[in-house]
């Protein structure tokens, strides 16, 4: 359990892991030594930031600093130009930003050296530090501190890497508000209102009936008597919840995408309605048919939603061996596919191949294509209503095909209004098991109350709910619960 202090009852937590082609054998998470890490991507860049925190840090970054007295009495949220140099050798020119703690992202004293991009210039500079006694930060390690210094809780940690992996400026906005607090404060407002019916419980489970109505006016005595003091409360907790519950449904959307599958017969126009997602020429288009022996996929952006992509290969029987092999594989990716986007030939109309397909799965959209030239005619009874006309030439119904696409997305339990920007979400899975825990053990509880169970039943359940909550925020936190979240993060956060 986490102790206000930051302490993990004495716990430390261990890395072996193997992140980004560096072993962490043996480091400690826990422990405040001082650390350092690239906090931008090595490469061709004007610049390079390299983040260091811990005890000493600006001390130690200071021995390899062209000015070490002038660092040394820097004031925190400080800017100071200078050299990196070891050995009396100039490494490289930086600007070197000061952060003393508490006010700092980590709650230590820390430094951000800005110097010029370029793997090799950053390396040189990492490596004049680590002569310094630095060490390599492990993954996550800066906002693990942040967390155990109480500048964040463990919801505005998970968000940094949620805003690190959003795909879409939507994804983003969600991620910006949990770091900014709303669902900690969401989270924090249930559980007050569980620890309200609980507390209520445990004093009817301290007194005697006579000595709750000797010790408390009439009403709060006749309120206890009820056997579950405060339903009202405990009920509206729980909507909130199941609020909660549902909002992971489309957050999840909006972080890990969905898969639509382009299929249909060859020369169907399926690399055109590709090429038109992604306003750019990436699939060839030829009129021969079997021009595409396999599938090709790309990340496009759906009113916010990122949508994996693919571009298949016609489906069609054929003695090309080649082209045989890229229907085989279209055939497997279809399987993956959250939504298959199938096409029809207008000027074809609709084949024996086409019904074939028709019967084959729940989540098809369907597409009549070249519809600028071959209008809508002779639709089957069964999807007469669900096929959208097209063209890929034109642009014509490209709109319609777009909602129809954003419709099969949105989970059905899902309303509209729940996509807002300012609904409060979770934004993991850990979050969303644990309200799921916190959920479930309110329900339980109210049922037994509901059969007027005794107390001592439901108080448990009550704090079940509690302790979930508490974790979700960081309230109450293990070693390995912190190790396995924060090594999913990268170096440098």
């Amino acid at each position: 359990m986490r102790k206000k202090n930051g302490d993990l009852s004495g716990e430390t937590l261990q890395s072996g892991a193997m992140y980004g082609g560096a072993i962490y054998s043996g480091a400690i998470y826990s422990d405040e030594s001082p650390i350092a890490a690239f906090a931008t991507v090595p490469g061709n860049s004007a610049l390079s930031v390299i983040r260091c925190s811990g005890k000493g840090a600006v001390e130690m970054a200071a021995l390899v600093f062209s000015a070490p007295e002038r660092l040394k009495n820097t004031q925190g949220n400080t800017v100071i130009h200078g050299w990196i140099t070891t050995n009396g050798e100039k490494i490289d020119e930086a600007l070197v930003s000061v952060f003393r703690a508490p006010k700092s992202y980590t709650g230590e004293d820390s430094l951000d050296i800005s110097c010029h991009g370029g793997a090799v210039t950053g390396k040189a500079v990492m490596n004049a530090l680590k002569t310094t006694g630095f060490r390599d930060a492990l993954p996550g390690e800066f906002t693990f501190r942040a967390f155990m210094n109480g500048k964040l809780d463990l919801t505005r940690s998970e968000s940094v890497m949620e805003l690190v992996a959003a795909k879409t400026d939507i994804s983003r906005r969600h991620a910006i508000m949990r770091l900014s607090g709303s669902l900690y404060t969401e989270i924090d407002e249930i559980k007050k209102l569980i620890v309200q019916v609980l507390s209520g419980a445990e004093i009817y489970l301290d007194y005697s009936e006579d000595e709750i109505s000797a010790n408390f006016d009439t009403s709060a005595s006749e309120e206890i008597a009820g056997r579950l003091p405060n339903k009202e409360t405990a009920l509206i907790a729980l909507e909130r919840l199941k609020k909660l519950q549902t909002s992971w449904q489309i957050e999840r959307v909006y972080q890990e995408g969905v898969t639509v599958v382009i299929a249909g017969r060859p020369n169907v126009g399926k690399s055109s309605i590709f090429n038109s997602f992604l306003k750019e020429d990436r699939s060839i288009v030829t009129e021969i048919p079997g021009t595409t022996r396999d599938w090709i996929e790309a990340w496009v952006n759906i009113e916010g939603i990122p949508v994996r992509l693919v571009d298949t290969a016609g489906l069609r029987d054929t003695y090309d061996s080649v082209e045989k092999i890229g229907v085989e594989r279209s055939l497997k990716i279809l399987q993956e596919a959250d939504i298959v986007l199938y096409l029809i030939d207008g000027e074809q109309g609709i084949t024996a191949e086409d019904i074939e397909f028709m019967k084959r799965g729940e989540k098809h959209i369907f597409a009549w294509n070249k519809a600028d030239i071959s209008p809508v005619v002779s639709l089957p009874a069964e999807i007469a209503d669900n096929v959208i006309s097209i063209s890929a030439k034109t642009g014509e119904g490209l709109n319609d095909l777009y909602t129809a696409i954003i419709s099969a997305i949105m989970p059905e339990s899902v309303s509209e209004s729940m996509f807002g920007e300012t609904v409060i979400s979770v934004g993991t899975v850990r979050q969303k098991r644990l309200v799921d825990a916190a959920c479930s053990s309110l329900e339980e509880a109210l049922s037994l109350a509901e059969n007027e169970e005794p107390l001592d039943l439901i108080a448990p359940l009550l704090r079940e709910a509690v302790n979930a909550l508490g974790e979700i925020t960081g309230e109450i936190s293990t070693a390995d619960i912190l190790e396995e979240m924060f090594s999913r993060f990268c170096v440098g956060k």
